[in-house]
């Protein structure tokens, strides 16, 4: 018995919206209690009703009341926890504020097992076996349990909304059909349903069908991805085999050359050596003449003198002296120069095939090819506003529309000194940089040139400054009778149909930059095909007065 009243106690101090003990209880007019939280939360949710209720008996009040903190409650809460008693457990068959609660239940309040969309109404499972047993109420549609049933009852006449207007696309019950929607294209709301769901299962099987397309693309790429690591796996491998064949070949090269070389020095000197103890030994036998003739000389004794002197007089003759010095002393100059331009023929080679190598890599850096469009509808995919920089323009052009507008004037326009400021030629850049793929339309009156141009081109009144005059830049000549295109100075005719409206397509990674002409129909002027080494600004430049260049806004 002492349990049972313990859990009488918990009920009759426990929130029926968080069905937690009371925190800070407040009593309402029709004498229920609540959480002030709790009970402030819900009547937040009702404020658009203008009116609000009880949550267990329903009573509505108005205006909102005043809640008022239970003095007496709050201390017999602070009471019984002294004692203990903590909060319940949620009953999970009793609704919680996130529930649906069952609109039959009186008291506490049991949660919801189904909404009735004839009857308007949410019930527990106790209060839906009616709906299981009796005859007319088993044909009434029973779905999930919803707070949103009011949203079925026409705030007008307070009737079941079961025919959907057509003519002013909403739900609406029999008398708005007889009333303000006479005459209106009308249906039932079931009708209306169905033939909505078949198109809802257009469009979820149109979106399961890109999901598998794209699921697709995601798997090529990261076949792709593979193709490449392996390629680029297999590349490094096969490169390291050849650079390491390459220099053990010039290693044996190398050793081959110095022995050749220390072979054939061996020789010579061993040659020099041997002619040299020739010589020598020749010089101590002309010594050793000339002490005896010497010695002759000095014979006073003529006799003597005449009898010695043809024994010592005859010489015999060297064979040596005329060839030491014919031979040139280049001894190996031969050599090192040989090896010399074996070195340059090698470093023209390298870099020869090293610009192929990059260019190869260039070319290797696309994941996947990416075709060029071909409709003005492919371009438009890659549009992107333009606005013109204030403080990049000439001081005799006026910028509106929003800065997309470019008005070559008379006069001089008030802008402020800035260091990107073209001084010596009516041209603009744009304020956005421009990578990936991007296309613009540039419409335009009179003689203009539409240019694309790196940050840092020059900015004084030299010709280098002006688009398509220098290696910073690219530009397109629109006058009314001709198209040219100017790169570095150097001029290509472009033939094409007379267009008012320039297109501009770019793809910066893959070096493209294409110039159209269009109408009806878009047609290709010119195209480069090059490598971007910055991001890149559209452009403009005014020849005459009253020359207008617009960024138009294409969709």
């Amino acid at each position: 018995m002492a349990q049972k009243g313990v859990q009488l106690d918990r009920e009759t101090f426990s929130c029926s919206i968080c069905l937690d003990l009371l925190k800070d209880p407040v009593t309402i007019p029709c004498g229920h209690s609540y959480c002030k939280n709790c009970i402030q939360s819900y009547w937040d949710e009702e404020d658009e009703k203008k009116t609000h209720s009880c949550p267990q008996c329903r009573q509505s009040f108005t205006p909102r009341p005043v809640l008022v903190r239970s003095t007496m409650l709050a201390a017999l809460v602070e009471e019984l926890k002294k004692t203990g008693l903590q909060a319940a457990p949620a009953d999970l068959c009793y609704a919680g504020a996130e529930d649906v609660a069952c609109d039959v239940c009186t008291g506490r309040k049991l949660r919801a097992l189904k909404s009735c969309l004839v009857c308007v109404a949410s019930y527990c499972e106790k209060h839906l076996q009616r709906h299981y047993e009796a005859a007319p109420l088993k044909k009434h549609k029973l779905v999930e349990p919803s707070k949103k049933l009011q949203e079925n009852i026409c705030s007008r006449h307070d009737e079941v909304m079961k025919i959907f207007c057509r003519t002013d696309q909403q739900c609406i019950c029999y008398l708005c059909s007889m009333d303000e929607h006479k005459g209106h294209d009308t249906v039932s709301a079931a009708a209306e349903r169905t033939e909505r769901q078949r198109e809802l299962e257009g469009s979820r099987q149109n979106i399961q069908q890109r999901i598998q397309d794209r699921e697709d693309d995601v798997k090529v790429l990261q076949q792709e991805v593979e193709a490449i690591n392996g390629s680029a796996d297999k590349a490094v491998e096969h490169s390291e085999k050849i650079f390491t064949e390459l220099i053990r070949l010039m290693e044996k090269r190398r050793s081959d050359v110095k022995q050749q070389v220390r072979s054939q020095q061996e020789t010579e000197v061993s040659r020099v050596k041997e002619l040299q103890e020739k010589l020598e030994q020749e010089i101590t036998e002309l010594k050793r003449k000339d002490a005896e003739l010497k010695k002759l000389s000095h014979t006073e004794d003529h006799n003597q003198f005449l009898h010695n002197y043809p024994s010592l007089s005859a010489l015999s003759e060297s064979t040596h002296s005329s060839s030491i010095n014919i031979r040139p002393l280049k001894y190996f100059e031969d050599v090192t120069a040989a090896v010399s331009e074996v070195r340059d023929n090698l470093q023209d080679v390298l870099r020869e095939t090293w610009a192929n190598i990059s260019l190869t890599e260039t070319e290797v850096d696309v994941l996947l090819p990416q075709p060029e469009p071909k409709t003005r509808a492919d371009f438009l995919r890659y549009s992107c506003g333009i606005t013109l920089d204030p403080n990049t323009a000439y001081t005799q052009l006026l910028l509106s529309d929003g800065n997309r507008k470019a008005t070559h004037m008379r006069q001089q326009q008030s802008y402020s000194d800035h260091p990107d400021r073209f001084t010596g030629w009516c041209q603009v850049l744009s304020r956005e940089s421009l990578t990936g793929r991007c296309y613009w339309e540039v419409k335009w009156r009179g003689g203009v040139r539409v240019a694309v141009a790196y940050k840092n081109i020059r900015r004084g009144s030299s010709d280098e400054c002006v688009f398509g005059y220098n290696d910073k830049s690219w530009m397109l000549r629109c006058d009314n009778d001709s198209y040219e295109f100017w790169y570095n100075r150097v001029q290509t005719p472009v033939s094409g149909p007379r267009s008012s409206r320039v297109g501009v397509y770019l793809d910066h990674r893959a070096g493209i930059l294409s110039f159209y002409s269009v109408s009806d129909i878009m047609t290709l002027l010119h195209r480069v095909q090059t490598t971007f080494t910055e991001p890149l600004y559209a452009g403009v430049r005014l020849l005459n007065y009253e020359t207008t260049a617009e960024f138009i806004k294409v969709k």
